[in-house]
């Protein structure tokens, strides 16, 4: 996902009751921060948890993949990577609840050019962009090349990475992010030939369905929505709620079946 401005919930509160919350709560209704089923996040484990003993998670978020993931390897230590401080104390939290506290460690900083490898398995879901500088889509071939840097001899890669399933209208790119353009990504096949370029194989190439992005665009917000519906004259209400419509119309009436995601499933070659 292509995000150009604070989540709604994200920015400082200005109230001074303590029984008004200053923000809506963030992101607890997504158990992934992006559109991945239950289904396919075990498959998705199931395929890359065996032989495996160290994990990276660049742009871990609150690492809930890398989570399962040790979970399904209890030999297996993991790293997530992330500038998000709330992200990665959600993460925390919850690999102290599942008994994975020992095994996990969760660091504040960014994921480009990354000195935590190597790694069997190399996670980068949804945030590839944390990995380069570089404008779209040369964003895309920079950070598979840095996770075939990153990943052991014989391991895996997991990209979550944004193509175009068709090129977007013009009137869909102007409902999208500010300064959407055709050229920012690239289209599946595309998107495979770079990761063939960039020294791997893939293994497994599978893309979300319009029901896992329904339940994380409707998941994504319904936390926002719901403390609007509740607090319409909050002094931050009518900030958020221009904020929370407008990143609402952006999916509806922008990238809403243009915009896909692929979960790639690399070996590196060699």
């Amino acid at each position: 996902m292509t995000q150009t401005e604070p989540e709604p919930g994200t920015e400082p509160g200005t109230t001074t009751d303590p029984t008004v919350p200053d923000v809506p709560p963030r992101l607890t209704r997504l158990t992934f921060h992006g559109p991945l089923s239950e289904a396919r996040a075990a498959r998705i484990v199931e395929r890359v948890a065996p032989g495996t003993g160290s994990v990276l998670d660049l742009g871990c978020g609150w690492g809930e993949l890398l989570l399962r993931v040790l979970e399904a390897a209890p030999a297996a230590t993991g790293v997530g990577v992330d500038v998000s401080a709330a992200d990665l104390a959600r993460g925390r939290a919850a690999a102290e609840e599942r008994g994975l506290a020992e095994r996990v460690t969760f660091v504040e900083e960014s994921a480009a050019d990354s000195k935590r490898g190597p790694a069997d398995l190399v996670l980068c879901l949804g945030a590839s962009h944390a990995l380069s500088s570089a404008e779209p889509p040369g964003h895309t071939d920079a950070a598979l090349r840095a996770m075939r840097r990153l990943v052991s001899p014989g391991g895996r890669v997991v990209l979550g990475e944004g193509f175009w399933q068709r090129t977007p209208t013009p009137s869909e790119l102007a409902g999208m992010w500010p300064d959407a353009r055709a050229g920012e990504h690239l289209f599946l096949g595309d998107l495979v030939d770079a990761a063939i370029a960039a020294g791997f194989r893939p293994l497994w190439v599978e893309t979300a369905s319009a029901a896992e992005w329904e339940e994380f665009e409707s998941g994504h917000r319904a936390d926002v929505e719901e403390w609007l519906a509740t607090h319409p004259d909050h002094p931050l209400a009518a900030e958020t709620r221009e904020k929370t419509d407008r990143r609402r119309d952006a999916w509806l009436r922008g990238y809403r079946d243009v915009l896909g995601l692929a979960y790639l499933t690399l070996m590196p070659v060699g």
